[in-house]
C-alpha cells in the first residue's frame, strides 16, 4: 500500500513538473516575478546563512584542533580538514537541509494558502497555467541564487574558523591559514555548487508540489509544509550520496 501510494505521488509529481516547464504566457511577467522571488527566497536567506556558517566554521575548527593533537599529524591539518569539511559537505548538503526548513516551508505555505483560499482556482478559470505562473519563477529564482548562498557559506565558515584562531589560543593564525591553502583542489568548490543546484531544484519543486495539492483548510497547509520539509530533506540526503559517487570518482 505504501509503495503504491509512493508511486502514485511520484507520478503526480512528474505530471506537475511537466505543467511547470512550459513556455510562459508573458515573459515580462515571468521575469518580474523571478526577480521578486530572488529577493524573497534568496536575498532574505543571506543573514541566516552568514550566522549559521560563522558558528559552524568556528565549531569545526575547535573540534578539529581538539581531536587532531598528535606529533605525527602535521600542524596544518586543522585548517585543511576544516576547509575540506566545509567545501565538500557543509556548504552544500547541510546548508540545503537548513534551507529546506526555511525556504521549503515558505513556498509550501504560500502556495497552499493560495489553494485553500481558491486563488489558484481563479487563475485556472481565467485560463492561466497556474503551475507555470506560480512555481516556475520560484524554481528559477532559487536555482539562480543558490550558488551565491553557497559561496557566502564557504567564505563565512572559513572566516568563522579564522576568528577562533585570531581571538583564542587554540590554533595559531598562521597555521590555520597555511592549512587552508595546503593542497587546495579547486574542483571541490565547483562540486559544492553543482550539488547545491540539484538540491535547490528539489527544495523548490517538492515544496511547491505539496503546497499546490493541499486539500482542506489552514491546518492542512501546515501539514503540507511539514511534509514538504521532510520529503525534501530525505531526497537531499539520497541525492547527496548519488552525486558524491558521480562527481568524486
Amino acid at each position: 500500500m505504501v509503495i503504491t501510494d509512493s508511486l502514485a505521488t511520484f507520478g503526480k509529481y512528474c505530471l506537475f513538473i511537466k505543467r511547470i516547464f512550459s513556455i510562459p504566457d508573458k515573459w515580462h511577467v515571468f521575469f518580474r516575478r523571478t526577480i521578486s522571488e530572488i529577493s524573497k527566497l534568496g536575498v532574505d536567506s543571506i543573514p541566516l546563512v552568514i550566522i549559521i556558517s560563522l558558528f559552524i566554521g568556528a565549531v569545526i575548527t575547535i573540534q578539529m584542533q581538539l581531536n587532531i593533537m598528535s606529533p605525527l599529524i602535521p600542524a596544518y591539518a586543522v585548517g585543511m580538514a576544516t576547509r575540506e569539511i566545509i567545501l565538500l559537505e557543509f556548504s552544500s548538503s547541510i546548508l540545503c537541509l537548513i534551507l529546506a526548513g526555511k525556504v521549503g516551508s515558505n513556498i509550501a505555505s504560500e502556495i497552499g494558502t493560495m489553494r485553500v483560499t481558491e486563488q489558484i482556482d481563479a487563475l485556472e478559470i481565467m485560463g492561466v497555467n497556474s503551475a507555470n505562473y506560480l512555481v516556475l519563477p520560484k524554481i528559477t529564482a532559487f536555482i539562480v541564487f543558490m550558488p551565491v548562498l553557497v559561496v557566502f557559506c564557504m567564505g563565512t565558515s572559513l572566516i568563522g574558523g579564522y576568528i577562533i584562531a585570531l581571538f583564542t589560543d587554540i590554533i595559531p593564525v598562521s597555521r590555520y591559514i597555511y592549512g587552508m591553502q595546503t593542497m587546495f583542489i579547486q574542483w571541490y568548490v565547483w562540486y559544492g555548487i553543482i550539488k547545491s543546484l540539484f538540491f535547490a531544484f528539489i527544495i523548490s519543486s517538492v515544496a511547491s508540489f505539496y503546497g499546490y495539492y493541499v486539500k482542506g483548510g489552514a491546518l492542512d497547509v501546515g501539514k503540507s509544509s511539514t511534509n514538504a520539509v521532510v520529503t525534501s530533506s530525505i531526497l537531499i540526503l539520497l541525492f547527496d550520496v548519488i552525486l558524491t559517487k558521480l562527481l568524486l570518482q
